[in-house]
């Protein structure tokens, strides 16, 4: 059994990681602990703030508990905030705290992008136009060059994780380029984990989204890979381990 932490602000998603966990299939346990999220507001001033140290810390002891080998902060604009480097800091901070190997979604894109090779990509956004091109400015210091970026305007993550199909797919639409070899969906309080494989049916690339990333992450960082095709592409790529 290989026990996975996240650290999860709020309540919007978080039950894409029992669906997830059941579409791994395999001998792996996602252990989700909720943090404070302060200001639910896609906001400079309050994604600094939800991604505070103090607040990660409070959530860590809870994950010692359960087990975990990894842990990763399951929110990707409360660390894009940051910048790069603020972000490595973030990181670097959490590790220490819990004793074991951590990331960030944020992070957890980059390496998704490197992995599946998708050198360009396009950016669908629930985030304002603000906090969206943040996120492209991060994709950019590792390395990702992003074609277009579509944000949605949203300022609640509540609101966010009212979405359903519809409005999942036509944000993925409207952010999608001909040029772009992924298309990203950074918000992990969006629900897609039922979505990915039909959505890269539908716009004929790889889809990487908020909590597929962030579970690939820690995955990764255990130096575990699953074959789990209902998961993207992303969980497709060689070599196959699977128990």
């Amino acid at each position: 059994m290989t026990a996975l932490g996240f650290l999860y602000p709020g309540h919007s998603a978080e039950d894409d990681y029992p669906r997830i966990e059941q579409l791994l299939g395999s001998d792996i346990r996602l252990d989700v602990v909720h943090t404070d999220i302060g200001t639910d507001a896609h906001r400079v001033d309050a994604l600094l703030e939800m991604g505070s140290a103090e607040r990660l810390a409070a959530g860590v002891e809870e994950l010692r508990m359960s087990g975990a080998e990894s842990v990763v902060w399951a929110c990707t604009s409360g660390s894009f905030v940051y910048g790069w480097e603020g972000a490595q800091e973030q990181v670097r901070t959490l590790a220490r705290t819990a004793g074991m190997a951590a990331s960030s979604t944020s992070f957890a894109f980059v390496h998704a992008a490197r992995e599946i090779g998708a050198a360009r990509v396009a950016v669908a956004a629930t985030y304002p136009d603000d906090v969206a091109d943040l996120f492209a400015q991060f994709l950019r210091a590792g390395g990702v060059e992003v074609l277009q970026v579509h944000g949605a305007g949203i300022i609640t993550a509540a609101e966010v994780g009212a979405w359903g199909e519809e409005e999942v797919f036509a944000l993925a639409r409207a952010a999608d380029s001909p040029d772009a070899e992924a298309v990203l969906l950074p918000d992990t309080a969006l629900h897609t984990a039922t979505h990915i494989t039909a959505l890269e049916k539908e716009l004929g690339k790889p889809v990487l989204t908020a909590n597929q990333v962030t579970v690939w992450e820690a995955l990764r960082l255990t130096d575990r890979r699953v074959n789990a095709p209902a998961m993207g592409a992303l969980f497709t790529r060689e070599p196959i381990v699977q128990v």
